[in-house]
């Protein structure tokens, strides 16, 4: 025992704490004593998991995000007033669910930000992808949150502001989701010192905040040691655990009060990633010695030297400008940094509207891959807004690492390449090649493989029923097979342009071969899409597809994604076939275009107030239900999902007007008008089609479907230089010399 004189200054609850220990101890028994820890300080693990099954957040983010450098291998995305899914170290990989802020005053209510707040999420700086979330409890709190990663480490940091609206105290939590490499259910999470660690033995997460932690905790989610349940049960984390898992762990900590103005409590949270415990503390704690200042001004300095880098906004975007920043913005943060060229449908985590569906949800796959026809669309978008450097960057990556050696190409795979859905899309294996074409890859590494893509298409025979290219196996929309207007459109354009390419390396044998059999497919297109019997209108009109290449024959199918079974081939369209008008196959004005312009927009229009947009095509099913709820997997023809409007039918249809002379503003503008609040455009939007319960969203807006899905993005940016060049901003001379008059 120490000889000096004892304090005569009040005990603190610390020493309180020490002093009760050594009286239980002498009592009890020593092996008590780790039952009795220091104030703040968890007490053993949390007896009650796994856990219950982890699942991911809705698709509908209202933020996405990432620093423009290479050297920070973290994108965030926003949902709800969370952070939700944060993706490390690739853009295939979420490794965090859930990032996000709970406020109590610790003893009538506790709210969480994705339960309680009624938050709002903007950009405050429209040429950066930093974002700004407010929420709250009207008459009693404000929360503002800035969200950005560090451009120099992989760290995800939060600035955040606490300030009271009635003069009374409130305390501020974090609770920290991990999800590492994308399977929540076999993480380990535990305290190390004021920071809460979590691994699954490939990556690893540490958080830290500024003030330091107080009180923190881990548990299991949704289980009694979860923080949140702690929480809400007597509005204090009393509950705590040094440790939990392996399973579906959670951790949750209270962020000191420092001295300062009453009510009000500034907080910057850091969450680092890395390989193992080790590093990923090491980067938050660089991280968080970072003025935050600093840090949010390198982060928006990364993305206003790329906006600088591209052309000047088109005149034509000039009413829609912050929406076309917007999209260029998401353009460039969908390309993975590690393995350039990759770039993903959309950083939407679950299957596509949020709770789990059975064999797709865990792990996730869903829209963070990369399918070649996107990526067309992408690498499109980008070469017409000057970023020709990704554009070609999207060609090596299709042929150098996706590409398959039979010349093929996979669904999708992810960003590594590596093969996930294995279906096989024709139009997937011709438009890397009008890629190459358009951005000038014709040299003999990129040559190789478009030698190997043409011949495929040449020697294409489908397993199930015999039939040659261009019959497909799935077209785009990825639940049918047949002849697709489509999908012969691209085979035609990639043919044309690899005779082009191959003519440039001295192949003309191959040039004369691949010409020969584009020219027979461009004269039968209409023959084999086009009926002359249909009942949807006295005038000739292109089908979705025909299922034996005999548009007149009624020829029935199922619709699949919950629509009917059996439908008559010819009452199914879709606007697919402006492809051949776009890519310069047929002429913008040609009768059986005009024709089928009016029958799709009779069978698939809806007006918004945001303007026009078109469902993908007859009896689609890939939608919220009729009450508004989420799409899910449904019996063969129960119907009881329904498609909605896409924004990028809408980019498409205002192409097909740039074509045809006329003005595309109001398409333009009803694209931009769909974006959330945080300039994100979704993959659907709500049509207003009256639900029997209440609608899912706002007529115009985005449903609970994947957004930001880059393609929405893509699409604005496009139609923005096709009505700028006046012409479709992909039409390539090769191609539209040969067929146009």
């Amino acid at each position: 025992m120490s000889a000096r004189r004892p304090s005569a200054r009040r005990p603190s609850s610390r020493r309180i704490a020490a002093a009760t220990a050594v009286a239980v101890s002498a009592v009890l028994g020593a092996s008590l004593l780790a039952a009795v820890p220091a104030a703040g300080a968890p007490r053993a693990p949390a007896p009650d998991g796994p856990g219950l099954k982890s699942t991911w957040t809705e698709a509908d983010k209202t933020g996405f995000g990432t620093a423009r450098s290479r050297r920070s291998n973290v994108w965030f995305t926003l949902q709800r007033g969370r952070v939700s899914e944060v993706f490390y170290p690739d853009l295939s990989t979420p490794s965090v669910r859930s990032l996000e802020l709970v406020v109590t005053d610790g003893a009538t209510f506790t709210d969480r930000e994705s339960v309680q707040m009624r938050p709002s999420t903007t950009r405050p700086d429209a040429r950066s992808l930093r974002f700004k979330q407010i929420g709250g409890r009207a008459g009693r709190y404000r929360v503002t949150k800035r969200v950005v990663t560090d451009p120099r480490r992989d760290a995800l940091v939060l600035r955040v502001r606490l300030r009271s609206l009635d003069g009374r105290r409130y305390q501020l939590y974090v609770r920290h989701d991990p999800a590492l490499t994308n399977n929540g259910m076999d993480d380990r999470a535990w305290t190390a010192g004021r920071t809460l660690v979590a691994s699954d033995g490939a990556v690893a997460t540490a958080v830290r905040a500024r003030p330091r932690f107080g009180a923190r905790s881990n548990g299991y989610v949704g289980r009694a040691s979860d923080g949140w349940r702690d929480l809400r049960r007597d509005h204090d984390l009393d509950r705590r655990h040094r440790s939990a898992g392996p399973g579906n762990v959670v951790q949750t900590a209270r962020v000191s009060r420092v001295n300062g103005l009453p009510g009000r409590q500034r907080a910057t949270v850091t969450l680092g990633f890395g390989r193992r415990p080790a590093a990923a503390r090491a980067t938050a704690r660089a991280s968080a010695r970072s003025r935050w200042s600093r840090i949010e001004r390198r982060y928006d300095r990364g993305w206003h030297r790329y906006l600088a880098s591209l052309k000047p906004v088109p005149r034509t975007a000039k009413s829609v400008k912050r929406e076309y920043l917007a999209s260029a913005l998401v353009l460039a943060a969908a390309e993975d940094k590690l393995n350039p060229g990759a770039v993903v449908a959309s950083p939407s985590a679950p299957w596509v509207w949020g709770d789990e569906v059975p064999d797709l949800s865990s792990p996730s796959g869903a829209y963070h891959l990369v399918w070649s026809r996107d990526s067309y669309e992408f690498g499109s978008a980008m070469w017409a807004m000057g970023d020709r450097a990704a554009a070609r960057r999207i060609v090596d990556w299709l042929f150098q690492v996706q590409q398959k050696p039979d010349g093929s190409f996979p669904q999708n795979s992810d960003v590594t390449g590596e093969p996930v859905w294995s279906e096989l899309q024709l139009d997937e294996v011709a438009l890397p090649i009008v890629l190459a074409s358009l951005t000038g890859k014709t040299g003999p590494a990129t040559y190789a493989g478009v030698k190997r893509a043409a011949d495929f298409l040449v020697r294409f025979r489908d397993e199930e029923t015999g039939l040659a290219a261009p019959f497909s196996p799935q077209e785009r929309w990825e639940n049918q097979a047949g002849y697709s207007p489509n999908s012969i459109a691209a085979q035609i354009a990639g043919l044309v342009c690899a005779a082009d390419i191959a003519r440039r390396n001295g192949d003309q044998a191959s040039a004369r071969r691949w010409l020969e059999l584009a020219d027979s497919w461009a004269a039968q297109v209409k023959g084999w899409t086009v009926t002359t019997t249909g009942p949807l209108s006295t005038q000739p009109y292109f089908l979705r597809l025909t299922k034996n290449g005999q548009p007149d024959t009624a020829s029935p199918y199922d619709m699949g994604d919950g629509g009917p079974l059996q439908v008559d081939q010819r009452r199914v369209v879709d606007p697919s076939f402006l492809a051949l008008t776009r890519w310069g196959i047929l002429p913008a004005t040609d009768p059986a275009v005009a024709s089928s312009l009016a029958v799709v927009d009779d069978e698939l229009r809806v007006q918004t107030p945001n303007g026009p947009f078109w469902r993908r095509f007859s009896f689609d099913g890939y939608g919220e239900t009729r009450d508004g709820t989420q799409w899910t997997i449904t019996e063969p023809g129960t119907f009881t999902t329904l498609g909605r409007g896409w924004p990028i039918l809408t980019g498409e249809r205002g192409e097909q007007e740039v074509a045809a002379g006329r003005d595309a503003s109001s398409y333009l503008a009803a694209v931009a008008a769909a974006g959330n609040g945080g300039d994100m455009i979704s993959e659907q939007v709500w049509d207003g089609r009256p639900p029997t319960g209440q609608p899912c969203c706002t007529a115009g807006e985005g449903t609970r479907a994947a957004t930001p899905l880059v393609w929405s993005h893509g699409v604005l940016v496009r139609l923005a230089w096709s009505m700028q060049l006046g012409r479709p901003a992909d039409q390539q001379a090769v191609v539209a010399r040969r067929y146009l008059p």
